[in-house]
Protein backbone atom coordinates (compact mmCIF):
# COMPACT_ATOMS: atom_id res chain seq x y z
CA UNK A 1 0.00 0.00 0.00
CA UNK A 2 2.48 2.62 0.69
CA UNK A 3 4.76 1.60 -2.30
CA UNK A 4 1.48 2.59 -3.93
CA UNK A 5 1.57 6.08 -2.70
CA UNK A 6 5.28 6.36 -3.03
CA UNK A 7 5.28 5.52 -6.45
CA UNK A 8 1.40 7.79 -6.83
CA UNK A 9 3.52 11.46 -5.51
CA UNK A 10 6.98 10.77 -5.52
CA UNK A 11 9.93 10.00 -3.34
CA UNK A 12 10.36 11.77 -0.31
CA UNK A 13 6.49 12.13 -0.65
CA UNK A 14 5.31 9.60 2.08
CA UNK A 15 6.89 9.46 5.72
CA UNK A 16 5.63 6.22 7.47
CA UNK A 17 8.34 5.84 10.75
CA UNK A 18 7.61 6.58 14.00
CA UNK A 19 10.26 9.22 13.95
CA UNK A 20 9.21 10.58 10.97
CA UNK A 21 5.82 10.88 11.61
CA UNK A 22 5.99 11.88 14.94
CA UNK A 23 5.90 15.97 14.38
CA UNK A 24 2.24 15.18 12.81
CA UNK A 25 0.68 13.56 15.23
CA UNK A 26 0.18 15.62 18.09
CA UNK A 27 -0.49 18.99 18.35
CA UNK A 28 1.62 22.13 20.50
CA UNK A 29 -0.61 22.40 23.17
CA UNK A 30 0.04 18.52 23.78
CA UNK A 31 -4.03 17.85 24.38
CA UNK A 32 -4.31 15.82 20.89
CA UNK A 33 -2.26 12.69 20.10
CA UNK A 34 -3.16 10.12 17.37
CA UNK A 35 -1.52 7.47 15.32
CA UNK A 36 -1.55 7.21 11.40
CA UNK A 37 -0.34 4.80 8.56
CA UNK A 38 1.28 7.21 6.89
CA UNK A 39 1.92 11.27 6.34
CA UNK A 40 1.36 12.26 2.75
CA UNK A 41 2.78 15.24 0.99
CA UNK A 42 2.09 15.67 -2.09
CA UNK A 43 3.42 18.57 -4.31
CA UNK A 44 0.50 19.27 -7.11
CA UNK A 45 -3.47 19.60 -7.44
CA UNK A 46 -3.21 16.44 -9.45
CA UNK A 47 -1.24 14.55 -6.82
CA UNK A 48 -3.62 15.29 -4.11
CA UNK A 49 -6.06 13.72 -6.19
CA UNK A 50 -3.90 10.85 -6.98
CA UNK A 51 -3.27 10.45 -2.88
CA UNK A 52 -6.99 10.99 -2.02
CA UNK A 53 -8.31 7.73 -4.84
CA UNK A 54 -5.80 5.88 -3.34
CA UNK A 55 -6.99 6.16 -0.29
CA UNK A 56 -10.54 5.82 -0.80
CA UNK A 57 -9.29 2.45 -2.69
CA UNK A 58 -7.72 1.29 0.73
CA UNK A 59 -10.60 2.07 2.89
CA UNK A 60 -8.10 4.63 4.63
CA UNK A 61 -9.44 7.85 6.01
CA UNK A 62 -8.13 11.14 5.57
CA UNK A 63 -6.82 13.76 8.19
CA UNK A 64 -6.23 17.25 5.92
CA UNK A 65 -3.31 18.91 7.84
CA UNK A 66 -1.83 22.64 7.33
CA UNK A 67 0.57 23.89 9.74
CA UNK A 68 -0.55 21.93 12.88
CA UNK A 69 -1.18 25.06 14.53
CA UNK A 70 -4.86 24.65 15.48
CA UNK A 71 -6.53 25.09 18.60
CA UNK A 72 -9.13 22.10 18.92
CA UNK A 73 -7.59 19.40 17.65
CA UNK A 74 -9.07 19.15 14.01
CA UNK A 75 -5.68 19.13 12.55
CA UNK A 76 -4.85 15.76 14.43
CA UNK A 77 -6.22 11.80 13.60
CA UNK A 78 -7.79 9.80 16.72
CA UNK A 79 -6.10 6.28 17.61
CA UNK A 80 -7.69 4.42 14.96
CA UNK A 81 -4.14 3.59 12.29
CA UNK A 82 -6.54 3.73 9.50
CA UNK A 83 -5.86 6.76 8.79
CA UNK A 84 -3.52 8.80 6.46
CA UNK A 85 -2.10 12.29 7.45
CA UNK A 86 -2.36 14.60 4.36
CA UNK A 87 -0.33 17.16 4.25
CA UNK A 88 -0.28 20.63 2.21
CA UNK A 89 3.35 21.63 3.33
CA UNK A 90 4.45 20.75 -0.42
CA UNK A 91 1.56 22.78 -1.50
CA UNK A 92 4.13 26.23 -1.37
CA UNK A 93 3.78 28.00 -4.72
CA UNK A 94 2.37 31.87 -4.97
CA UNK A 95 1.11 31.25 -8.41
CA UNK A 96 0.25 34.48 -9.42
CA UNK A 97 -0.37 38.18 -7.97
CA UNK A 98 -2.45 40.52 -9.86
CA UNK A 99 -1.70 44.23 -8.58
CA UNK A 100 -4.08 45.86 -10.41
CA UNK A 101 -7.22 43.38 -9.50
CA UNK A 102 -5.71 43.32 -6.19
CA UNK A 103 -5.42 39.42 -5.90
CA UNK A 104 -3.13 36.99 -4.96
CA UNK A 105 -3.53 33.22 -6.14
CA UNK A 106 -1.70 30.60 -3.53
CA UNK A 107 -1.45 27.00 -3.06
CA UNK A 108 -2.35 25.71 0.26
CA UNK A 109 0.94 24.81 1.91
CA UNK A 110 1.81 28.63 1.76
CA UNK A 111 2.60 29.99 4.70
CA UNK A 112 0.73 32.85 6.06
CA UNK A 113 3.51 35.35 6.91
CA UNK A 114 4.64 34.53 3.47
CA UNK A 115 1.67 35.97 1.70
CA UNK A 116 1.94 38.95 3.54
CA UNK A 117 4.88 39.99 2.79
CA UNK A 118 4.41 38.93 -0.51
CA UNK A 119 1.46 41.55 -0.77
CA UNK A 120 3.61 44.25 0.78
CA UNK A 121 6.50 43.76 -1.71
CA UNK A 122 3.99 44.80 -4.33
CA UNK A 123 2.50 47.16 -2.40
CA UNK A 124 -0.51 45.61 -1.48
CA UNK A 125 -1.61 44.58 2.17
CA UNK A 126 -3.22 41.45 3.17
CA UNK A 127 -4.87 41.61 6.37
CA UNK A 128 -5.45 37.94 7.86
CA UNK A 129 -2.88 38.36 10.68
CA UNK A 130 -2.64 35.90 14.04
CA UNK A 131 -0.23 34.52 16.57
CA UNK A 132 0.92 31.65 14.13
CA UNK A 133 1.23 33.42 10.99
CA UNK A 134 4.83 32.38 11.11
CA UNK A 135 3.90 28.72 10.60
CA UNK A 136 0.14 28.38 9.73
CA UNK A 137 -0.41 27.51 6.45
CA UNK A 138 -3.35 29.52 3.79
CA UNK A 139 -5.16 26.35 3.10
CA UNK A 140 -5.56 25.67 7.08
CA UNK A 141 -6.66 29.29 7.79
CA UNK A 142 -9.23 28.62 4.80
CA UNK A 143 -10.53 25.48 6.14
CA UNK A 144 -11.18 26.90 9.77
CA UNK A 145 -12.33 30.40 8.72
CA UNK A 146 -9.33 31.65 10.79
CA UNK A 147 -10.38 35.17 12.37
CA UNK A 148 -6.86 37.36 13.83
CA UNK A 149 -6.61 40.47 14.46
CA UNK A 150 -7.76 42.36 11.62
CA UNK A 151 -11.47 41.02 11.60
CA UNK A 152 -12.25 44.76 12.59
CA UNK A 153 -11.83 46.51 9.55
CA UNK A 154 -11.48 43.41 6.85
CA UNK A 155 -13.62 40.63 8.60
CA UNK A 156 -13.08 36.81 8.71
CA UNK A 157 -11.38 34.52 6.30
CA UNK A 158 -14.46 33.88 4.42
CA UNK A 159 -14.26 37.67 3.68
CA UNK A 160 -11.01 37.48 1.61
CA UNK A 161 -10.94 34.36 -0.14
CA UNK A 162 -12.49 34.81 -4.00
CA UNK A 163 -12.30 31.47 -5.27
CA UNK A 164 -10.71 28.06 -4.35
CA UNK A 165 -9.39 24.71 -6.12
CA UNK A 166 -10.11 21.67 -4.14
CA UNK A 167 -9.95 17.92 -4.21
CA UNK A 168 -13.37 16.28 -3.35
CA UNK A 169 -13.78 12.93 -1.68
CA UNK A 170 -14.02 10.88 -5.32
CA UNK A 171 -10.63 12.34 -6.37
CA UNK A 172 -12.23 14.89 -9.06
CA UNK A 173 -10.73 18.77 -8.71
CA UNK A 174 -12.57 21.38 -8.66
CA UNK A 175 -11.35 24.42 -10.13
CA UNK A 176 -12.89 27.47 -9.08
CA UNK A 177 -10.01 29.69 -9.18
CA UNK A 178 -11.92 33.18 -10.19
CA UNK A 179 -10.64 36.29 -9.32
CA UNK A 180 -14.28 37.93 -9.25
CA UNK A 181 -16.05 40.02 -7.02
CA UNK A 182 -19.07 39.52 -8.50
CA UNK A 183 -20.19 35.97 -9.72
CA UNK A 184 -23.93 35.47 -9.44
CA UNK A 185 -24.56 32.14 -10.99
CA UNK A 186 -26.34 30.02 -8.12
CA UNK A 187 -24.88 29.04 -4.82
CA UNK A 188 -21.63 29.92 -3.64
CA UNK A 189 -19.93 26.55 -3.49
CA UNK A 190 -16.39 27.57 -2.09
CA UNK A 191 -18.27 29.07 1.27
CA UNK A 192 -19.03 25.03 1.96
CA UNK A 193 -15.33 24.35 2.31
CA UNK A 194 -14.44 27.90 3.92
CA UNK A 195 -14.75 26.88 8.07
CA UNK A 196 -15.63 23.18 6.74
CA UNK A 197 -12.20 21.94 8.59
CA UNK A 198 -11.33 19.34 5.84
CA UNK A 199 -14.33 17.55 6.78
CA UNK A 200 -16.12 17.90 2.72
CA UNK A 201 -12.85 18.36 0.81
CA UNK A 202 -8.95 19.05 0.60
CA UNK A 203 -8.61 22.88 0.17
CA UNK A 204 -5.28 22.79 -2.62
CA UNK A 205 -5.18 26.50 -3.44
CA UNK A 206 -7.01 29.72 -3.34
CA UNK A 207 -7.56 33.33 -5.04
CA UNK A 208 -7.21 36.24 -2.05
CA UNK A 209 -8.39 39.68 -1.82
CA UNK A 210 -5.43 42.22 -1.40
CA UNK A 211 -5.69 45.81 -0.72
CA UNK A 212 -4.08 49.24 -1.30
CA UNK A 213 -1.06 49.45 1.25
CA UNK A 214 -1.68 51.85 4.04
CA UNK A 215 0.49 55.00 3.58
CA UNK A 216 0.41 55.45 7.48
CA UNK A 217 0.11 53.78 10.59
CA UNK A 218 -0.43 54.35 14.28
CA UNK A 219 -0.44 51.99 17.53
CA UNK A 220 -1.39 52.83 20.31
CA UNK A 221 -1.39 51.09 24.12
CA UNK A 222 -3.89 52.36 26.21
CA UNK A 223 -4.62 51.95 29.74
CA UNK A 224 -7.70 51.74 31.45
CA UNK A 225 -9.70 51.04 34.56
CA UNK A 226 -12.26 48.80 33.26
CA UNK A 227 -13.42 47.05 30.52
CA UNK A 228 -16.23 49.12 30.28
CA UNK A 229 -14.15 52.01 29.58
CA UNK A 230 -12.16 50.44 26.79
CA UNK A 231 -15.58 49.77 24.72
CA UNK A 232 -16.34 53.39 25.31
CA UNK A 233 -13.16 54.42 23.82
CA UNK A 234 -13.50 51.68 21.06
CA UNK A 235 -17.10 53.47 20.06
CA UNK A 236 -15.16 56.82 20.16
CA UNK A 237 -12.22 55.68 18.03
CA UNK A 238 -14.71 53.96 15.43
CA UNK A 239 -16.55 57.04 15.13
CA UNK A 240 -13.89 59.41 14.53
CA UNK A 241 -11.48 56.73 12.13
CA UNK A 242 -14.47 55.21 10.52
CA UNK A 243 -13.41 51.72 8.89
CA UNK A 244 -9.58 53.52 9.19
CA UNK A 245 -9.60 51.95 12.88
CA UNK A 246 -7.92 48.39 12.01
CA UNK A 247 -7.14 47.25 15.19
CA UNK A 248 -8.78 47.29 19.15
CA UNK A 249 -6.82 44.16 20.84
CA UNK A 250 -8.34 44.21 25.04
CA UNK A 251 -5.66 42.28 27.21
CA UNK A 252 -5.99 42.22 30.86
CA UNK A 253 -2.84 43.39 33.68
CA UNK A 254 -2.51 40.04 34.16
CA UNK A 255 -1.87 38.86 30.26
CA UNK A 256 0.59 41.42 30.28
CA UNK A 257 2.75 40.45 33.03
CA UNK A 258 2.61 37.37 31.42
CA UNK A 259 4.02 38.73 28.30
CA UNK A 260 7.01 41.14 30.18
CA UNK A 261 7.80 37.92 31.95
CA UNK A 262 7.93 35.18 29.51
CA UNK A 263 8.53 37.44 25.94
CA UNK A 264 12.07 38.26 25.44
CA UNK A 265 12.84 41.61 24.66
CA UNK A 266 8.87 42.66 26.04
CA UNK A 267 8.77 45.60 28.15
CA UNK A 268 5.67 47.61 29.89
CA UNK A 269 4.41 49.81 28.14
CA UNK A 270 3.01 52.40 30.30
CA UNK A 271 4.63 53.63 33.77
CA UNK A 272 1.78 53.01 35.83
CA UNK A 273 0.21 49.93 36.11
CA UNK A 274 -3.35 49.09 35.15
CA UNK A 275 -6.45 46.58 35.22
CA UNK A 276 -6.85 46.66 31.45
CA UNK A 277 -5.14 47.75 28.14
CA UNK A 278 -6.02 48.29 24.38
CA UNK A 279 -3.53 47.55 21.90
CA UNK A 280 -5.43 50.16 19.10
CA UNK A 281 -4.60 50.47 15.14
CA UNK A 282 -5.25 52.82 13.31
CA UNK A 283 -4.33 53.34 9.21
CA UNK A 284 -4.33 55.50 6.88
CA UNK A 285 -4.59 55.54 3.21
CA UNK A 286 -3.09 59.20 2.70
CA UNK A 287 -0.45 59.60 5.22
CA UNK A 288 1.07 58.88 8.51
CA UNK A 289 0.30 62.26 9.66
CA UNK A 290 -3.34 61.29 9.16
CA UNK A 291 -3.28 57.97 10.71
CA UNK A 292 -1.32 60.06 13.99
CA UNK A 293 -3.64 62.95 14.25
CA UNK A 294 -7.10 60.67 14.06
CA UNK A 295 -5.45 58.31 17.08
CA UNK A 296 -4.71 61.80 18.91
CA UNK A 297 -8.09 62.90 18.17
CA UNK A 298 -9.30 59.55 19.56
CA UNK A 299 -7.22 59.49 22.68
CA UNK A 300 -8.06 63.17 23.17
CA UNK A 301 -11.62 62.63 23.29
CA UNK A 302 -11.78 59.56 25.11
CA UNK A 303 -9.75 60.86 27.69
CA UNK A 304 -11.71 63.83 28.02
CA UNK A 305 -14.76 61.53 28.91
CA UNK A 306 -12.08 59.57 32.19
CA UNK A 307 -12.21 56.84 29.81
CA UNK A 308 -8.57 56.56 28.97
CA UNK A 309 -6.34 56.73 32.31
CA UNK A 310 -2.97 56.69 30.22
CA UNK A 311 -1.32 55.95 26.35
CA UNK A 312 1.82 55.36 24.65
CA UNK A 313 1.95 55.99 21.24
CA UNK A 314 4.85 54.20 19.35
CA UNK A 315 7.50 56.20 18.09
CA UNK A 316 8.41 53.56 14.99
CA UNK A 317 7.55 50.82 13.15
CA UNK A 318 9.63 49.14 15.20
CA UNK A 319 7.44 50.10 17.78
CA UNK A 320 4.42 49.49 16.41
CA UNK A 321 6.04 45.86 16.09
CA UNK A 322 7.02 45.44 19.50
CA UNK A 323 3.15 46.34 20.36
CA UNK A 324 1.82 44.00 18.60
CA UNK A 325 4.16 41.10 19.09
CA UNK A 326 2.68 41.54 22.65
CA UNK A 327 -1.01 40.97 21.61
CA UNK A 328 0.46 38.36 19.48
CA UNK A 329 2.27 36.40 22.11
CA UNK A 330 -0.41 36.66 24.78
CA UNK A 331 -1.65 32.78 23.77
CA UNK A 332 2.29 31.24 23.85
CA UNK A 333 3.49 32.43 26.87
CA UNK A 334 0.61 31.24 29.40
CA UNK A 335 1.91 28.22 28.46
CA UNK A 336 4.92 29.10 31.22
CA UNK A 337 2.01 29.62 33.67
CA UNK A 338 0.78 26.13 34.05
CA UNK A 339 -2.14 25.15 33.13
CA UNK A 340 -4.49 26.88 31.43
CA UNK A 341 -8.30 26.00 30.35
CA UNK A 342 -9.15 27.93 27.42
CA UNK A 343 -12.19 29.06 25.71
CA UNK A 344 -12.87 30.67 22.45
CA UNK A 345 -15.88 32.64 22.39
CA UNK A 346 -18.27 35.66 21.26
CA UNK A 347 -20.98 37.85 22.43
CA UNK A 348 -22.57 40.86 20.97
CA UNK A 349 -19.59 43.66 21.26
CA UNK A 350 -21.64 45.95 23.59
CA UNK A 351 -22.26 42.78 25.86
CA UNK A 352 -18.60 41.96 26.12
CA UNK A 353 -17.29 43.78 29.43
CA UNK A 354 -20.52 42.32 31.14
CA UNK A 355 -19.82 38.62 30.16
CA UNK A 356 -15.92 39.19 31.34
CA UNK A 357 -16.50 40.35 34.61
CA UNK A 358 -19.17 37.65 35.23
CA UNK A 359 -17.62 34.61 33.56
CA UNK A 360 -14.19 35.81 36.03
CA UNK A 361 -16.84 35.89 39.51
CA UNK A 362 -18.40 32.56 37.75
CA UNK A 363 -14.68 30.42 37.48
CA UNK A 364 -13.30 31.68 40.59
CA UNK A 365 -16.44 30.61 42.11
CA UNK A 366 -15.06 27.16 41.07
CA UNK A 367 -11.48 27.46 41.84
CA UNK A 368 -11.09 30.63 44.20
CA UNK A 369 -6.94 31.21 43.19
CA UNK A 370 -7.73 30.56 39.40
CA UNK A 371 -6.75 33.22 37.63
CA UNK A 372 -8.65 34.78 34.39
CA UNK A 373 -7.11 35.73 31.30
CA UNK A 374 -9.50 37.28 29.41
CA UNK A 375 -8.32 38.98 26.21
CA UNK A 376 -8.81 39.15 21.97
CA UNK A 377 -10.80 40.95 19.63
CA UNK A 378 -12.88 43.41 21.70
CA UNK A 379 -14.22 45.42 18.22
CA UNK A 380 -15.63 42.19 17.08
CA UNK A 381 -16.47 40.51 19.92
CA UNK A 382 -14.25 37.69 19.95
CA UNK A 383 -12.91 36.87 23.37
CA UNK A 384 -10.26 34.29 24.60
CA UNK A 385 -11.69 33.84 27.83
CA UNK A 386 -8.54 31.86 29.38
CA UNK A 387 -7.96 30.54 32.89
CA UNK A 388 -4.85 30.00 34.25
CA UNK A 389 -4.07 27.82 37.34
CA UNK A 390 -3.09 28.80 40.70
CA UNK A 391 0.12 30.03 41.37
CA UNK A 392 1.74 26.43 42.81
CA UNK A 393 -1.39 24.86 42.00
CA UNK A 394 -1.10 21.21 40.98
CA UNK A 395 -1.30 21.27 37.04
CA UNK A 396 -3.40 17.87 36.30
CA UNK A 397 -5.87 18.42 39.32
CA UNK A 398 -6.47 21.87 37.66
CA UNK A 399 -6.86 20.58 34.08
CA UNK A 400 -9.75 17.71 35.72
CA UNK A 401 -11.66 20.66 35.69
CA UNK A 402 -11.53 21.49 32.30
CA UNK A 403 -15.27 20.27 31.03
CA UNK A 404 -16.86 21.49 34.51
CA UNK A 405 -14.95 25.37 33.28
CA UNK A 406 -16.54 25.06 30.16
CA UNK A 407 -19.93 24.14 31.52
CA UNK A 408 -20.11 27.24 33.29
CA UNK A 409 -18.48 29.43 30.84
CA UNK A 410 -20.25 28.33 28.26
CA UNK A 411 -23.44 28.45 29.80
CA UNK A 412 -23.04 32.27 30.21
CA UNK A 413 -22.21 32.45 26.46
CA UNK A 414 -25.51 30.87 26.13
CA UNK A 415 -27.28 33.52 28.25
CA UNK A 416 -25.92 36.39 26.54
CA UNK A 417 -27.26 35.11 22.90
CA UNK A 418 -23.00 33.97 21.70
CA UNK A 419 -20.82 31.48 20.56
CA UNK A 420 -18.73 28.79 21.80
CA UNK A 421 -16.31 29.16 18.73
CA UNK A 422 -15.91 32.35 17.26
CA UNK A 423 -12.58 31.61 15.67
CA UNK A 424 -10.95 28.69 16.04
CA UNK A 425 -13.61 26.49 14.99
CA UNK A 426 -15.39 23.03 16.80
CA UNK A 427 -12.25 20.36 15.70
CA UNK A 428 -12.59 17.00 18.21
CA UNK A 429 -12.33 19.50 21.25
CA UNK A 430 -16.13 21.01 20.84
CA UNK A 431 -17.68 18.31 18.51
CA UNK A 432 -19.50 16.94 21.44
CA UNK A 433 -21.18 20.35 22.05
CA UNK A 434 -23.17 20.37 18.40
CA UNK A 435 -26.01 18.69 19.44
CA UNK A 436 -26.29 21.86 22.22
CA UNK A 437 -25.58 24.45 20.42
CA UNK A 438 -26.68 23.74 16.71
CA UNK A 439 -30.80 22.93 16.40
CA UNK A 440 -31.85 19.45 14.98
CA UNK A 441 -32.37 21.12 11.62
CA UNK A 442 -29.14 23.00 11.65
CA UNK A 443 -27.26 19.50 12.62
CA UNK A 444 -29.59 17.50 9.54
CA UNK A 445 -28.92 20.12 7.14
CA UNK A 446 -24.73 20.10 7.86
CA UNK A 447 -24.89 16.21 7.93
CA UNK A 448 -26.53 15.93 4.53
CA UNK A 449 -23.68 18.03 2.85
CA UNK A 450 -21.40 16.02 4.33
CA UNK A 451 -23.09 13.02 2.88
CA UNK A 452 -23.66 14.35 -0.54
CA UNK A 453 -20.10 15.53 -0.48
CA UNK A 454 -18.59 12.71 1.06
CA UNK A 455 -20.50 9.70 0.97
CA UNK A 456 -18.26 7.43 2.80
CA UNK A 457 -17.13 9.58 5.52
CA UNK A 458 -13.43 9.97 4.02
CA UNK A 459 -12.54 13.09 5.10
CA UNK A 460 -11.98 13.73 8.67
CA UNK A 461 -14.15 11.51 10.53
CA UNK A 462 -14.52 12.70 14.25
CA UNK A 463 -14.21 16.53 13.71
CA UNK A 464 -16.80 19.20 13.54
CA UNK A 465 -19.84 16.97 13.13
CA UNK A 466 -20.83 14.80 16.05
CA UNK A 467 -21.64 11.12 15.76
CA UNK A 468 -25.20 10.55 15.17
CA UNK A 469 -26.77 8.60 18.73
Amino acid sequence: MLEEFENALGKGAVLSSAEAMAPYLSEWRGLFHGQALAVLRPSSTQAVSDAVRLAARHQLKIVPQGGNTGLVGGQIPDDAKAHIILSAERLSAIRKLDSDGNSITVEAGVVLERIQQAADAAERFFPLALGAQGSCQIGGNISTNAGGTGVLAYGNTRNLVLGLEVVLADGRIWNGLRALHKNNTGYDLKQLFIGGEGTLGFVTAAVLKLFPKPKGRQVAFMGFASPHAALATLNIAQGLAGSNLTGFELMPRIGVEFTIRHLEGARDPLQGSYPWYALVEISSGRSEEEAEALMLEAFQAASEKGHVADAALAASSSQQAEFWRMRHGLSEVQKHEGGSIKHDVSVPVSRMPDFIVEASAAVKAIIANCRPVAFGHLGDGNIHFNVSQPIGGDKEAFLAQWDRINTVVHDIVADYNGSVSAEHGIGRLKAKLMPQIKSDVELDLMRRVKQCLDPDGLFNPGALLPPEL
